[in-house]
Protein backbone atom coordinates (compact mmCIF):
# COMPACT_ATOMS: atom_id res chain seq x y z
CA UNK A 1 0.00 0.00 0.00
CA UNK A 2 1.43 3.36 -1.00
CA UNK A 3 1.43 6.06 1.63
CA UNK A 4 -1.23 8.70 1.06
CA UNK A 5 -1.01 12.44 1.65
CA UNK A 6 -3.80 12.18 4.22
CA UNK A 7 -1.79 9.84 6.47
CA UNK A 8 1.03 12.37 6.70
CA UNK A 9 -1.20 15.07 8.17
CA UNK A 10 -3.14 12.95 10.67
CA UNK A 11 -1.77 14.39 13.89
CA UNK A 12 -1.65 12.20 17.00
CA UNK A 13 -1.97 15.42 18.98
CA UNK A 14 -5.45 15.91 17.47
CA UNK A 15 -6.44 12.34 18.32
CA UNK A 16 -5.31 12.87 21.91
CA UNK A 17 -7.34 16.07 22.29
CA UNK A 18 -10.47 14.26 21.08
CA UNK A 19 -9.75 11.27 23.37
CA UNK A 20 -9.74 8.88 20.39
CA UNK A 21 -7.57 5.79 19.97
CA UNK A 22 -8.16 4.32 16.51
CA UNK A 23 -7.70 0.57 16.03
CA UNK A 24 -4.48 1.00 14.06
CA UNK A 25 -2.71 2.23 17.24
CA UNK A 26 -3.80 -0.67 19.45
CA UNK A 27 -1.45 -3.58 20.15
CA UNK A 28 -3.34 -6.70 21.16
CA UNK A 29 -0.51 -9.23 21.15
CA UNK A 30 2.08 -7.61 23.39
CA UNK A 31 2.14 -6.85 27.10
CA UNK A 32 2.75 -3.19 27.93
CA UNK A 33 3.99 -2.61 31.47
CA UNK A 34 4.62 1.00 32.48
CA UNK A 35 6.01 0.04 35.90
CA UNK A 36 8.67 -2.55 35.02
CA UNK A 37 12.03 -2.48 36.90
CA UNK A 38 14.54 0.34 36.45
CA UNK A 39 17.54 -0.45 34.22
CA UNK A 40 20.98 -0.07 35.76
CA UNK A 41 22.54 2.29 33.20
CA UNK A 42 26.17 3.30 33.84
CA UNK A 43 26.86 7.03 34.20
CA UNK A 44 30.05 7.93 32.34
CA UNK A 45 31.85 11.20 33.07
CA UNK A 46 32.98 12.62 29.71
CA UNK A 47 35.46 15.03 31.30
CA UNK A 48 37.37 12.03 32.72
CA UNK A 49 36.79 9.85 29.65
CA UNK A 50 38.57 12.24 27.27
CA UNK A 51 41.39 13.21 29.63
CA UNK A 52 44.47 11.10 28.72
CA UNK A 53 46.21 12.10 31.97
CA UNK A 54 43.33 11.37 34.33
CA UNK A 55 43.95 8.38 36.62
CA UNK A 56 40.16 7.81 36.56
CA UNK A 57 39.99 7.49 32.76
CA UNK A 58 40.31 3.71 32.67
CA UNK A 59 37.50 3.36 35.18
CA UNK A 60 35.21 5.44 32.93
CA UNK A 61 36.26 3.41 29.85
CA UNK A 62 35.41 0.22 31.75
CA UNK A 63 31.96 1.59 32.67
CA UNK A 64 31.31 2.59 29.07
CA UNK A 65 32.34 -0.85 27.80
CA UNK A 66 30.29 -2.62 30.44
CA UNK A 67 27.15 -0.63 29.57
CA UNK A 68 27.49 -1.25 25.84
CA UNK A 69 28.06 -4.98 26.32
CA UNK A 70 25.29 -5.56 28.84
CA UNK A 71 22.42 -3.25 27.81
CA UNK A 72 23.73 -1.32 24.81
CA UNK A 73 23.59 2.11 26.43
CA UNK A 74 25.05 4.49 28.99
CA UNK A 75 24.37 7.99 30.32
CA UNK A 76 27.01 10.63 29.67
CA UNK A 77 27.41 13.37 32.29
CA UNK A 78 29.81 16.32 32.60
CA UNK A 79 29.69 16.58 28.80
CA UNK A 80 30.44 20.29 28.71
CA UNK A 81 27.04 21.42 27.41
CA UNK A 82 25.52 23.99 29.77
CA UNK A 83 22.37 23.02 31.66
CA UNK A 84 20.77 26.31 30.64
CA UNK A 85 21.40 25.53 26.97
CA UNK A 86 19.82 22.06 27.27
CA UNK A 87 16.80 23.77 28.85
CA UNK A 88 16.65 25.99 25.76
CA UNK A 89 16.81 22.97 23.43
CA UNK A 90 13.92 21.35 25.28
CA UNK A 91 11.99 24.62 25.18
CA UNK A 92 12.14 25.04 21.38
CA UNK A 93 10.75 21.53 21.01
CA UNK A 94 7.86 22.18 23.39
CA UNK A 95 7.12 25.53 21.76
CA UNK A 96 7.06 24.04 18.26
CA UNK A 97 4.62 21.26 19.14
CA UNK A 98 2.44 23.76 21.03
CA UNK A 99 1.96 25.86 17.88
CA UNK A 100 -1.44 25.88 16.14
CA UNK A 101 -1.92 23.00 13.69
CA UNK A 102 -1.90 25.31 10.65
CA UNK A 103 1.53 26.68 11.64
CA UNK A 104 3.05 23.22 12.11
CA UNK A 105 1.59 22.04 8.82
CA UNK A 106 3.76 24.59 7.01
CA UNK A 107 6.58 22.14 7.72
CA UNK A 108 4.67 18.93 6.98
CA UNK A 109 6.67 16.30 5.18
CA UNK A 110 5.45 15.08 1.82
CA UNK A 111 4.90 11.43 0.91
CA UNK A 112 8.26 11.44 -0.89
CA UNK A 113 10.29 12.96 1.93
CA UNK A 114 11.58 11.95 5.35
CA UNK A 115 12.25 15.54 6.42
CA UNK A 116 9.51 17.54 8.05
CA UNK A 117 6.65 17.36 10.53
CA UNK A 118 4.48 14.26 10.59
CA UNK A 119 4.27 10.76 11.98
CA UNK A 120 4.59 7.17 10.73
CA UNK A 121 4.88 6.39 7.05
CA UNK A 122 1.98 4.04 6.38
CA UNK A 123 3.25 1.16 4.28
CA UNK A 124 0.63 -1.54 4.91
CA UNK A 125 -2.94 -1.99 6.09
CA UNK A 126 -1.83 -4.19 9.02
CA UNK A 127 0.84 -1.81 10.31
CA UNK A 128 0.49 -0.61 13.90
CA UNK A 129 1.18 3.10 14.27
CA UNK A 130 3.22 4.94 16.91
CA UNK A 131 1.48 7.36 19.29
CA UNK A 132 3.81 10.22 18.46
CA UNK A 133 4.24 13.26 16.25
CA UNK A 134 7.74 14.04 15.00
CA UNK A 135 9.83 16.71 13.39
CA UNK A 136 12.55 14.96 11.41
CA UNK A 137 15.45 17.02 10.05
CA UNK A 138 18.69 16.21 8.26
CA UNK A 139 21.17 18.48 10.04
CA UNK A 140 24.69 17.51 8.92
CA UNK A 141 26.48 17.96 6.56
CA UNK A 142 25.03 21.40 5.83
CA UNK A 143 24.24 20.53 2.21
CA UNK A 144 21.79 17.82 3.36
CA UNK A 145 19.64 20.37 5.16
CA UNK A 146 16.23 21.10 3.68
CA UNK A 147 15.65 24.43 5.33
CA UNK A 148 12.05 24.68 4.11
CA UNK A 149 11.26 22.15 6.87
CA UNK A 150 13.14 24.03 9.62
CA UNK A 151 10.55 25.93 11.70
CA UNK A 152 10.69 29.73 11.78
CA UNK A 153 8.72 29.65 15.03
CA UNK A 154 9.87 29.80 17.73
CA UNK A 155 12.20 32.43 16.30
CA UNK A 156 15.32 31.03 17.96
CA UNK A 157 14.67 27.46 16.72
CA UNK A 158 17.28 27.40 13.95
CA UNK A 159 20.04 29.10 15.94
CA UNK A 160 19.54 26.81 18.94
CA UNK A 161 19.44 23.65 16.80
CA UNK A 162 22.59 24.67 14.89
CA UNK A 163 24.48 25.20 18.15
CA UNK A 164 23.21 21.88 19.51
CA UNK A 165 24.38 20.05 16.38
CA UNK A 166 27.87 21.55 16.72
CA UNK A 167 27.95 20.11 20.24
CA UNK A 168 26.71 16.73 18.96
CA UNK A 169 29.46 16.55 16.34
CA UNK A 170 32.16 17.01 18.97
CA UNK A 171 30.46 14.64 21.41
CA UNK A 172 29.92 11.86 18.87
CA UNK A 173 33.57 12.01 17.75
CA UNK A 174 34.74 11.75 21.37
CA UNK A 175 32.38 8.87 22.12
CA UNK A 176 33.22 6.81 19.03
CA UNK A 177 36.94 7.18 19.85
CA UNK A 178 36.34 6.21 23.49
CA UNK A 179 34.30 3.17 22.45
CA UNK A 180 37.21 1.94 20.31
CA UNK A 181 39.75 2.72 23.05
CA UNK A 182 37.68 0.76 25.60
CA UNK A 183 38.27 -2.35 23.44
CA UNK A 184 42.01 -1.60 23.15
CA UNK A 185 41.54 -0.75 19.49
CA UNK A 186 42.99 2.13 17.45
CA UNK A 187 40.82 5.07 18.51
CA UNK A 188 39.68 6.03 15.00
CA UNK A 189 38.63 2.55 13.86
CA UNK A 190 34.87 3.19 14.27
CA UNK A 191 35.05 6.86 13.31
CA UNK A 192 36.92 6.07 10.07
CA UNK A 193 34.24 3.57 9.05
CA UNK A 194 31.64 6.30 9.40
CA UNK A 195 33.46 8.11 6.59
CA UNK A 196 34.17 11.74 5.83
CA UNK A 197 30.57 12.29 4.75
CA UNK A 198 28.80 10.76 7.71
CA UNK A 199 25.41 12.27 8.34
CA UNK A 200 23.43 13.41 11.36
CA UNK A 201 19.67 13.45 11.68
CA UNK A 202 17.69 15.18 14.44
CA UNK A 203 14.27 13.88 15.39
CA UNK A 204 12.11 15.89 17.78
CA UNK A 205 9.52 13.57 19.33
CA UNK A 206 6.24 14.62 20.91
CA UNK A 207 4.17 12.03 22.79
CA UNK A 208 0.73 13.40 23.72
CA UNK A 209 -1.13 11.92 26.69
CA UNK A 210 -2.78 8.66 25.65
CA UNK A 211 -6.14 7.38 26.98
CA UNK A 212 -5.02 3.73 26.63
CA UNK A 213 -1.39 3.36 27.77
CA UNK A 214 -2.06 -0.34 28.42
CA UNK A 215 -2.41 -1.10 24.68
CA UNK A 216 -0.72 1.81 22.82
CA UNK A 217 3.01 2.45 22.29
CA UNK A 218 4.73 5.75 21.65
CA UNK A 219 7.29 3.88 19.55
CA UNK A 220 7.08 0.19 18.69
CA UNK A 221 10.01 -2.12 19.62
CA UNK A 222 13.06 -1.61 17.40
CA UNK A 223 16.84 -1.20 17.42
CA UNK A 224 18.37 1.91 15.84
CA UNK A 225 19.94 1.80 12.38
CA UNK A 226 22.54 4.41 13.35
CA UNK A 227 26.16 4.06 14.42
CA UNK A 228 25.18 5.67 17.72
CA UNK A 229 22.16 7.64 18.92
CA UNK A 230 22.31 10.55 21.38
CA UNK A 231 19.03 11.14 23.23
CA UNK A 232 18.03 14.19 25.22
CA UNK A 233 15.23 12.80 27.36
CA UNK A 234 12.25 14.64 28.79
CA UNK A 235 13.50 16.06 32.08
CA UNK A 236 10.52 14.80 34.09
CA UNK A 237 8.55 12.10 32.27
CA UNK A 238 9.93 8.58 31.75
CA UNK A 239 8.87 6.53 28.77
CA UNK A 240 11.86 4.77 27.21
CA UNK A 241 12.23 1.04 27.89
CA UNK A 242 15.07 -1.32 26.90
CA UNK A 243 14.84 -5.07 26.40
CA UNK A 244 17.48 -6.99 28.35
CA UNK A 245 17.50 -10.77 28.88
CA UNK A 246 13.97 -10.94 27.42
CA UNK A 247 12.59 -8.49 30.00
CA UNK A 248 11.65 -4.83 29.60
CA UNK A 249 13.32 -2.27 31.87
CA UNK A 250 12.61 1.44 32.35
CA UNK A 251 15.45 3.79 31.43
CA UNK A 252 16.04 6.36 34.20
CA UNK A 253 15.97 10.08 33.47
CA UNK A 254 19.04 12.17 34.34
CA UNK A 255 17.89 15.74 33.83
CA UNK A 256 21.06 17.08 32.23
CA UNK A 257 22.59 13.79 31.16
CA UNK A 258 22.51 12.45 27.60
CA UNK A 259 21.60 8.84 26.89
CA UNK A 260 23.87 7.14 24.37
CA UNK A 261 22.91 3.89 22.71
CA UNK A 262 24.67 1.75 20.14
CA UNK A 263 22.97 1.40 16.78
CA UNK A 264 23.09 -1.65 14.52
CA UNK A 265 26.01 -0.25 12.52
CA UNK A 266 28.40 -0.14 15.49
CA UNK A 267 27.19 -3.60 16.54
CA UNK A 268 28.37 -4.73 13.09
CA UNK A 269 31.67 -2.80 13.34
CA UNK A 270 32.36 -4.27 16.79
CA UNK A 271 31.56 -7.79 15.52
CA UNK A 272 28.79 -8.04 18.10
CA UNK A 273 30.87 -7.06 21.15
CA UNK A 274 28.63 -4.01 21.60
CA UNK A 275 24.91 -4.72 21.45
CA UNK A 276 22.36 -2.54 19.67
CA UNK A 277 19.49 -2.69 22.15
CA UNK A 278 15.86 -3.34 21.32
CA UNK A 279 13.87 -0.50 22.83
CA UNK A 280 10.39 1.00 22.82
CA UNK A 281 8.52 4.00 24.19
CA UNK A 282 5.45 3.58 26.38
CA UNK A 283 2.67 6.15 26.64
CA UNK A 284 1.35 8.11 29.59
CA UNK A 285 -2.31 8.81 30.38
CA UNK A 286 -1.74 12.15 32.11
CA UNK A 287 1.40 13.79 30.78
CA UNK A 288 2.94 14.69 27.46
CA UNK A 289 6.58 13.85 26.81
CA UNK A 290 9.20 15.58 24.61
CA UNK A 291 12.55 14.12 23.54
CA UNK A 292 15.23 14.87 20.94
CA UNK A 293 17.19 12.05 19.31
CA UNK A 294 20.27 12.71 17.17
CA UNK A 295 21.30 9.79 14.96
CA UNK A 296 24.93 9.54 13.83
CA UNK A 297 24.90 7.71 10.49
CA UNK A 298 27.88 6.38 8.49
CA UNK A 299 28.33 7.63 4.94
CA UNK A 300 25.90 5.64 2.76
CA UNK A 301 28.63 5.19 0.11
CA UNK A 302 31.11 3.64 2.56
CA UNK A 303 31.06 -0.09 3.22
CA UNK A 304 31.10 -0.99 6.89
CA UNK A 305 32.01 -4.31 8.50
CA UNK A 306 33.58 -5.89 11.58
CA UNK A 307 36.99 -4.48 12.57
CA UNK A 308 39.55 -7.17 11.72
CA UNK A 309 41.15 -7.15 15.18
CA UNK A 310 37.78 -8.06 16.73
CA UNK A 311 37.53 -11.26 14.66
CA UNK A 312 39.22 -14.26 16.24
CA UNK A 313 38.72 -17.92 17.10
CA UNK A 314 36.66 -17.14 20.20
CA UNK A 315 34.58 -14.59 18.28
CA UNK A 316 34.35 -15.56 14.59
CA UNK A 317 33.15 -13.04 12.05
CA UNK A 318 29.42 -12.59 12.71
CA UNK A 319 28.44 -9.99 10.09
CA UNK A 320 28.89 -9.38 6.37
CA UNK A 321 30.14 -6.06 5.05
CA UNK A 322 27.21 -3.79 4.19
CA UNK A 323 26.61 -0.46 2.49
CA UNK A 324 23.72 2.01 2.89
CA UNK A 325 22.33 0.11 5.88
CA UNK A 326 19.88 2.89 6.70
CA UNK A 327 17.72 2.21 3.63
CA UNK A 328 17.31 -1.36 4.79
CA UNK A 329 16.50 -0.09 8.27
CA UNK A 330 13.48 2.04 7.36
CA UNK A 331 11.88 -0.71 5.29
CA UNK A 332 12.44 -3.30 8.02
CA UNK A 333 11.31 -1.06 10.90
CA UNK A 334 7.84 -0.44 9.52
CA UNK A 335 7.45 -4.18 8.87
CA UNK A 336 8.47 -5.04 12.44
CA UNK A 337 11.68 -6.81 11.36
CA UNK A 338 15.25 -6.37 12.62
CA UNK A 339 17.36 -5.12 9.71
CA UNK A 340 20.61 -6.33 11.28
CA UNK A 341 19.48 -9.91 10.65
CA UNK A 342 20.09 -9.35 6.92
CA UNK A 343 23.75 -8.58 7.73
CA UNK A 344 24.32 -11.62 9.95
CA UNK A 345 26.41 -14.55 8.77
CA UNK A 346 24.26 -17.61 9.40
Amino acid sequence: MAETQETVFKSVQELASSNQVPEKYIHTRISINNSCPLLDVPEVDLSLLISPTSPARQHELNKLQSGLKSCGCFQVINHGIADSFLDKVREISKEFFALPAEEKLKYARTVDDMDGYGNDSVLSEKQKLDWTDRLYLNVFPDDTRKLQFWPQKPECFRAVLEEYIENMKLLSDSLLKAMATSLNMEENCFLDQCGEHRTMVARFNFYPPCPRPDVVLGVKPHADGSAITILLQDEEVEGLQVLKDDHWYRVPVIKYGLLINVGDQVEIMSNGVFKSPMHRVVTNAERERNTLAVFIMPDVDVEIGPVEKLINQERPRAYKNVKNFVDLFFQSYQQGKRPIEAAMIS
